[in-house]
């Protein structure tokens, strides 16, 4: 089956991708990397309108929803666009409440879940102790740009989620490869807590979809940056007198880059359609597009980093801009083998007895 985009769609995308060429060029995007200076995407996502994408129109957002949160997430995945927060805030919206998320989706205050980003999303608590919680999350995405934080806590009978200041956190940023993202471990030291409400258990499943699907777009993005890089440069580089695109070896590597993008499309984006529209199965389809897609993408990077040669891993070459983006994605939120088990448990489980 290959998914179609609609001309509404196509022309959303077309438009975004557009406007990340125009104002972030890979050139600017190694300039914002090389500085701490993400909040500019964060700062013209807002002014011009792209953030409240996937939000609802009647909380002040764009309107669309997980499927258009999935195709900004591919575009900037082919930009390699150099921020978090944009993630971290669809990963925190579905736990948000209505005053929440109106400020949410005009990027007035941004929420962000603390929830590790280098395992499968999961209910772990902090404890809370006279109204005030101590602990460490590590590996938060977008934390560096949150105005709050939401902390998952127990609570009498069930878990809690906990807002807190980010000004009441001490952050410490990780050391990753890619510099397009950021992940920061928070501690929290007798940090007041601002209120806390039960935790609902379905909104967090849809956390955890939420994030295998946008990571998957995200590295079809990527995906489809990388082929287009591997085949411009077969065009140009010469061996033994010819196009290195006229060689075998690289007709085939660079057909299988196209079956991969080809597959990752359409199994990146029914895996957002099936969250939208609330099918049965949908955390099974996001589960097996994370595992899927995420890994079929990592092997890309591979063939294409094999056509470029020693220079595709260069800092002046695009290329490894989108080789280190796939790579992350791959581990973001839990490994393929991870997600894999939760398709097989599913499977399992969903048999006739």
């Amino acid at each position: 089956m290959h998914w179609e985009l609609s001309d509404e769609q196509e022309l959303f995308s077309t438009s975004l991708r557009e406007w990340t060429a125009a104002k972030f060029a890979t050139d600017a995007v190694r300039r914002l990397c090389e500085g701490d200076t993400a909040n500019v995407f964060t700062a013209k996502l807002v002014e011009e309108g792209w953030w409240g994408i996937g939000y609802p129109e009647a909380n002040g957002g764009q309107g669309g929803g997980v499927l258009e949160m999935a195709l900004a997430a591919r575009e900037y995945g082919r930009a390699a666009v150099p921020s978090s927060l944009w993630f971290a805030a669809a990963l925190a919206a579905p736990l948000l409440d209505e005053a929440e998320l109106g400020a949410q989706s005009i990027g007035e205050s941004v929420t962000v879940l603390a929830l590790r980003a280098d395992k499968v999303p999961t209910v772990d608590c902090l404890v809370p102790v006279d109204g005030k919680i101590t602990g460490t999350v590590g590996h938060v995405l977008g934390a560096t740009e949150a105005a709050t934080f939401l902390v998952l806590v127990e609570g009498p009978d069930s878990p809690r989620v906990a807002r807190v200041h980010a000004r009441d956190a001490e952050l410490t940023p990780d050391d990753l490869l890619d510099l397009s993202r950021s992940t920061s471990t928070v501690r929290f030291d007798n940090a007041p807590i601002v209120d806390a409400l039960e935790l609902d258990l379905s909104a967090f499943d849809r956390v955890r979809d939420i994030a295998a699907v946008l990571t998957a777009a995200d590295a079809l993005g990527s995906a489809e940056k990388m082929l287009e890089l591997a085949v411009e440069y077969s065009k140009q580089r010469k061996q033994f007198g010819q196009f290195i695109g006229a060689f075998q070896a690289v007709k085939h590597a660079a057909a299988q880059m196209l079956v991969t993008v080809e597959s990752s499309f359409s199994i990146a984006l029914y895996a957002a359609a099936a969250i939208e529209d609330g099918l049965a199965d949908a955390s099974t389809t996001a589960a097996v597009a994370k595992a899927q897609v995420t890994s079929s993408v990592a092997g890309l990077a591979d063939s294409a980093l094999t056509v470029h040669g020693a220079i595709g891993y260069t800092w002046e070459h695009d290329l490894q801009l989108f080789y280190k983006r796939a790579k992350l994605d791959r581990m973001l939120f839990g490994s393929p083998s991870v997600w894999n088990e939760r398709v097989a448990t599913a499977l399992l489980d969903s048999r006739p007895v």
